[in-house]
């Protein structure tokens, strides 16, 4: 027990001191201890005083180490208040975990500019740490840079990390480049039903990567021998198989052509990347990706992910389900135009300013100033489409909205088994969800929401959603266990707080 306490209050300390963007060195120089011994300490293999602890948390500025363990992060959100001013949409959360997996192809040093920082992001940075990739924040913070080993230890891979995130099934597109026998375990995530790995393993058996499923861990196997003859056709069009896709044929001598593949944000972005390290992608943007790879990367790049639209889905529903004025700068709006359509059917009244470039100098962004409205149920129902469709992640934040509107509204969730299930939570905070199937809910408006105490659903947009109407509920409310909220969002409370929100963070001591 004493040895699995020193563990926990040395991941605290790991994560809070990455959130600070200090290395190692830079913590031991604040404590006036060595690197050796701040490394003990955060894999749990030295005894910590109280005090040590108390001055970890000082150095840190950090209340999550000042009393050791102290439980899962909480919401206290103080409702119906209305938000104004302006805010901005942080970096892509989806991009940034593709894009750190895309620098496993290059030899060279990648600096990511304005990388998200969420437990996404963290839990990969700690799998790439732990076979040997070296990264460092820079620049306050802001920034990121990574830069690979000769060769990879992938024996010593932080599992617990890699199975707390979906995204290291993106590992397997670069590595069936760099050896020829690995394993990776299972990937984790939200918990959104079954989410088959198949279609990546049908689109890089393409490659010569055959895997077998054991217990709790993928083995792979490349046959240097086979190469695309034809297209490549994915059996469904989704992001992180046509992404795994892409890391693989970046790094293929030849011409690949990927067909049925997704054209949404974090791909594009992904190809706009591959386009700094050297491997020309035709066809981005559409459904047929052209990509001419180069057996070898060796560069140093430096290149800005885009803005996260589903960021901007949130922020555009807290003003509405809230009914404030409120502006949204930095939206990419080629990636919610379909879903401010449907808003302006349902009455919305918005303003949007002259389109200008993401740092990318490709994303078309805007500033969106959403106003309090009077909505009407849509006259269709709410259901996603690969893009340019409405965004899937974008679907579950219609509950609210829907819940806000004078009418009765249809959302059909096909794509995933479970996540409208979590939607009825709202329930709760005095909406009126009714649940069709497990893919189908009605939700009959106007709501006046209520403030509750409940525990946060397990996956992150249904979360999301649910904090929202919180704000929206007169009164005190309690979201426990909001992990899943960090694992997307970067500083969601603060950030709302300062246009308006009332959310206090508190952990169980």
């Amino acid at each position: 027990m004493a040895d699995d306490y020193l563990v926990r209050i040395g991941r605290l300390i790991r994560d809070a001191r990455q959130h600070r963007g200090w290395t190692q060195t830079q913590l031991a120089e604040a404590l006036g201890t060595s690197q050796s011994a701040v490394n003990r300490i955060e894999r749990g293999n030295q005894n910590i005083s109280l005090e040590m602890i108390a001055r970890i948390g000082e150095a840190l500025d950090s209340e999550i180490v000042s009393l050791g363990y102290a439980g899962p992060m909480h919401l206290r959100v103080v409702g119906g208040r209305r938000l104004s001013g302006s805010i901005d949409v942080k970096t892509s959360k989806n991009a940034c975990v593709a894009l750190l997996c895309a620098t496993l192809l290059n030899a060279g040093r990648t600096t990511l500019r304005r990388v998200a920082r969420i437990e996404e992001v963290y839990r990969i940075l700690e799998v790439l740490g732990s076979i040997g990739v070296r990264t460092r924040w820079i620049n306050d913070g802001n920034d990121l840079e990574i830069v690979p080993p000769a060769e990879l230890d992938l024996g010593a891979m932080d599992t617990e990390a890699a199975r707390r995130t979906r995204s290291v099934i993106m590992f397997l597109g670069p590595l069936l480049h760099r050896m020829d026998h690995f394993k990776l375990p299972y990937a984790g995530g939200c918990d959104l039903g079954t989410r088959t790995v198949t279609p990546h393993m049908t689109a890089l058996r393409h490659f010569g990567l055959e895997i077998t499923a054991t217990d709790g861990t993928y083995l792979a196997e490349v046959d240097r021998s086979v190469a695309p003859k034809r297209a490549i056709v994915l059996t469904e069009r989704g992001d992180t198989v046509t992404e795994n896709a892409l890391l693989a044929a970046a790094r293929h001598d030849g011409v690949t052509v990927i067909r049925n593949a997704s054209s949404n944000y974090m791909v594009q972005d992904l190809c706009f990347f591959l386009e700094e390290l050297g491997v020309r992608v035709d066809g981005i943007g559409t459904t047929t990706l052209t990509v001419h790879g180069v057996a070898k990367i060796d560069r140093d790049v430096d290149f800005s992910p885009s803005e996260d639209p589903v960021e901007a889905m949130s922020l555009l529903a807290a003003a509405v389900v809230t009914e404030s004025e409120l502006t949204i700068r930095r939206v990419p709006v080629e990636f919610l135009e379909i879903e401010l359509a449907v808003l302006e059917e349902m009455g919305l009244d918005h303003e949007r300013s002259t389109e200008y470039h993401a740092d990318n100098g490709r994303t078309r962004l805007v500033d969106l100033t959403v106003r309090p409205s009077k909505l009407q149920a849509p006259l269709d129902k709410i259901h996603p489409m690969p893009f340019p469709g409405l965004n899937i992640d974008n679907v579950p934040f219609f509950a609210a909205i829907a819940a806000s509107a004078q009418g009765q509204t249809l959302i059909h969730d096909w794509v995933y088994d479970n996540r409208a299930i979590y939607l009825t939570d709202l329930n709760r905070l005095g909406a009126q969800v009714k649940l069709l199937d497990p893919h189908r809910v009605l939700v009959d408006g106007t709501t006046r929401w209520r403030s509750a105490e409940m525990m946060c659903p397990p996956a992150l947009r249904p979360a999301v959603v649910v904090l929202l109407a919180m704000m929206a509920a007169e009164g005190t409310s309690v979201l426990r266990n909001v992990y899943v909220i960090n694992r997307g969002y970067e500083d969601l409370a603060e950030r709302l707080n300062s246009v308006g929100a009332q959310i206090e963070t508190f952990r169980d001591i």
